[in-house]
């Protein structure tokens, strides 16, 4: 079996998945660990918390240097160093040890409230009484259901979506969001990104959770329809920025769910809803980050 790299990013732990979607968006990469703990006797002795192993299968570009500037447009972004971490950088060359199944070890089911599981495709579950489970294979995407901002935006379709819903995902990364509803009772879910690479793996998790969702390489100006749910899990700059194309995709009285916002950036998402005239009525938080439910 051929060598594998192993590459490593010193991060701060608040942005772990921000930095996975951009190795996966960049670079050949089967995987990634964002923490792994040891333990002796019960206790905890060591953990990697705070760097990022990826896996790469081969090298088509120099990932330091790509990371350099990923780290750079995200501070465009307005990101702080203190946000993003220092982003030390070591690249090795590893014998090949079965690593594309290892990454999976990290995964178990997650549970983001007591209604719904999240079970990874290869891991047997069997749910509790009531309990809603969603398959997902993270694939090359974003949105596992492990972080904080995906899981907010599941607390909100569970409260405010209504049966029979024409929901739409903004930036759908896995697909997660729009499979979840469907399984909550949605009339339709219709997801899109603009990275071409998520697509096919959204529509094989909902392929695996036996739901019909449609998947799309696009964006919310380019779109047309018009939602009674929309979800947007995305940087808290873009969602300012395109604020008002989400407010255009949503139907009169629609509720949309904002998230992907630490909480000392809110007021920029803030000053957005309040340009674009559009009513908050929740807000909902988990650890450093906050979300938004509003209604136009």
């Amino acid at each position: 079996m051929n060598n594998y790299f192993e590459l490593r990013i010193s991060i701060n732990p608040e942005i772990e998945d921000i930095v996975s979607d951009i190795c996966f968006t960049n670079f050949e990469c089967e995987g990634v660990v964002t923490a792994e703990e040891t333990y002796k006797d019960l206790e905890m002795t060591a953990t990697t918390e705070g760097t990022l192993k990826v896996f790469l299968t081969e090298l088509n570009s120099n990932p330091v240097e790509v990371l350099k500037m990923e780290r750079e447009l995200l501070k465009d972004r307005g990101f702080t160093d203190e946000e993003l971490g220092s982003w030390e950088i070591t690249l090795d060359e590893k014998e090949n040890q079965d690593w594309s199944k290892k990454w999976k070890e990290k995964w178990t089911v997650t549970h983001v409230t007591d209604r719904v599981a999240i079970v990874p495709s290869w891991i047997e579950y069997t749910p509790k009484e009531n309990e809603v489970t969603i398959n997902i294979d993270p694939g090359c995407a974003f949105g596992t259901g492990t972080h904080q901002t995906t899981q907010l935006c599941m607390k909100a379709l569970e409260k405010y979506l209504s049966a029979g819903d024409k929901v739409a995902d903004i930036g759908t990364g896995s697909g997660i969001l729009a499979i979840y509803a469907m399984k909550l009772g949605a009339g339709s879910a219709f997801g899109c990104d603009n990275d071409e690479t998520v697509i096919d793996v959204c529509r094989k998790n909902a392929q695996i959770n036996n739901v019909k969702c449609d998947f799309e390489l696009t964006t919310a100006d380019k779109m047309t329809e018009k939602y009674d749910f929309v979800c947007a899990n995305i940087l808290h700059n873009v969602l300012a920025e395109i604020m008002g194309d989400l407010k255009n995709i949503m139907n009169d009285n629609a509720k949309m769910s904002l998230s992907g916002i630490l909480d000392e950036k809110k007021t920029v998402v803030l000053d957005a809803i309040e340009r674009e005239g559009l009513k908050i009525i929740d807000t909902i938080s988990q650890d450093q980050w906050i979300s938004f439910v509003v209604q136009k």
